[in-house]
């Protein structure tokens, strides 16, 4: 895990974080908690679970369908604008999230395929952004 920005507030009270991870799933987990942590921190406590799942699911998909071996996965989260946003880049952006209805699971025991219907029950606006080299999903609460 390496933070390449320390936790930050702009002269406009909007603030941000950034930390990177080693593709290991438990940093899912550090990833999470800290995304529970800044919410408290940064004053919007009542978000704090629905933003934790949020990061977990993001960042557990970055690890399942996005990571490429020895490259990291960047967890970006900022408040501004009246919106938390937490946005997870990882190295594979040929491969985009797609919705699935329920129903839809490609493995036979119906295991995965719910983490972005969890994301899209869960925050108010959520989208994913190809980049030269892989790919950026967020979703945001509003504050």
């Amino acid at each position: 895990m390496s933070a390449t920005l320390p936790n930050s507030r702009d002269p406009q009270g909007d603030r941000s974080d950034t930390v990177s991870y080693t593709p290991y799933l438990p940093n899912v987990s550090r990833a999470r908690q800290r995304v529970a942590w800044l919410a408290k921190e940064w004053g919007v406590p009542h978000l704090m679970d629905d933003a934790a799942l949020l990061a977990s699911e993001l960042c557990s998909n970055a690890l399942l369908h996005g990571c490429v071996r020895d490259r990291l996965f960047r967890v970006d989260v900022a408040l501004r604008n009246g919106a938390f946003r937490v946005s997870v880049t990882d190295a594979k952006g040929e491969r985009m999230p797609v919705l699935r209805q329920p129903g839809e699971e490609r493995d036979d025991i119906g295991q995965f395929g719910r983490g972005l219907l969890l994301v899209s029950a869960i925050a108010q606006r959520w989208d994913s952004e190809p980049l030269i080299v892989g790919k950026t999903v967020w979703a945001e609460l509003d504050a």
